[in-house]
């Protein structure tokens, strides 16, 4: 009797407990080893653990950490479910799924394509990113049903790869809402994290998952965008023009000096000439870009009724339409003389 004791006793679990020993777990099976569970039988979940019992594929009773004694007073659902009543003390078969709720950490990112953007300064772009994020099982039951299944392990690779696109989608839109320069992005890394954290949770809520962190590393602009922000820093760097041109002439000196070579002042001279030239070279392309060059105006006279300025060589006034007199000449040197001129301007000869 006995013996027949024991061995019904071992085909009954009484400890139930998952001590996991890995990094990236997320759901664990509880192998029943085709065995029963005993009613009064020990749960055990520790801390960043969630129990949850299935009954026949059904979702039932979910367990936050602590130590339980398994009975119908605290397997409402199950109890439901098997339609246990009056202190039901049998042992009874269900799966026992351990979902771990601690944080995913140092998880990587990246775009493999680039992304289009559009920018204010250089119009299109392309751009990749790269950086980390963190995160966790917020909700078991709903990750359950929606992403796990009824495999019997569930690791962080099985859905890292959706969480990856989701990031890079929330990403992209985060920079195109924001607005900001990419001369600019480097200096917002942290406000676009934020920014793409808050968009990217209500994805994750419907998978049952949370995103408790999101960083930018880097953000790369093309290889010809990088080279016109250089030649930007360049042009800023040189600053005011004549003094760079001193700044070239005083250089070229100093290096004829330190020549050992003799013909020093030849190059001092060929040194300055050249700084000198292209300090005036930009001075003058610089100030021919920036104010354009006033047209000529013709020479004027006044009219002889109405005096408003009229053209030198006009017939007629255009203002009263006075016909005006012919222009005198001077008899020694041919000039034009202006009228009531009592000497001639080029040559000196009285007026007669």
């Amino acid at each position: 009797m006995g013996f027949f004791k024991n061995m019904v006793t071992s085909q009954l679990i009484d400890v139930i407990e998952w001590k996991d020993d890995t990094q990236n777990t997320m759901v664990h099976r509880y192998d029943m080893n085709g065995k029963e569970i005993m009613m009064g039988a020990q749960l055990t979940v520790r801390e960043s653990q969630a129990a949850v019992f299935v009954n026949e594929g059904q979702l039932a009773d979910v367990y936050q950490p602590g130590r339980y004694e398994l009975s119908t007073q605290n397997m409402p659902i199950m109890t439901a479910l098997k339609s246990w009543k009056f202190g039901f003390n049998s042992p009874f078969k269900a799966d026992v799924y351990f979902v771990n709720t601690k944080q995913f950490l140092d998880r990587k990112w990246g775009t493999s394509n680039p992304v289009m953007m559009r920018d204010t300064d250089f119009g299109m772009i392309r751009i990749r990113a790269f950086g980390i994020y963190a995160f966790r099982v917020t909700n078991p039951e709903v990750f359950l049903k929606e992403v796990f299944g009824t495999n019997s392990l569930f690791t962080v690779e099985d859905v890292e790869g959706q969480i990856k696109r989701s990031l890079v989608s929330g990403l992209s839109d985060a920079i195109a809402e924001s607005k900001i320069p990419a001369l600019d992005l480097a200096a917002n890394y942290e406000e676009l994290g934020q920014y793409a954290l808050k968009a990217l949770a209500p994805k994750l809520d419907a998978l049952g998952l949370g995103l408790t962190s999101f960083v930018i590393e880097n953000i790369s602009l093309p290889e010809e965008v990088e080279k016109s922000i250089d030649k930007r820093t360049s042009m800023g760097v040189v600053g005011d023009l004549n003094k760079y041109s001193q700044f070239q002439a005083a250089e070229a000196m100093r290096e004829a000096a330190n020549n050992p070579n003799g013909g020093g002042m030849a190059g001092m001279g060929v040194g300055m000439g050249a700084g000198a030239a292209m300090g005036q070279m930009f001075s003058q392309s610089m100030n021919a870009g920036a104010q354009p060059a006033a047209a000529p105006q013709a020479a004027t006279v006044p009219c002889v009724s109405c005096g408003k300025p009229i053209e030198v060589g006009s017939r007629f006034c255009p203002e009263c339409g006075a016909a005006q007199r012919a222009v005198a000449k001077c008899t020694g040197c041919g000039g034009e003389l202006q009228p009531g001129t009592k000497f001639c301007p080029v040559c000196g000869q009285k007026v007669e």
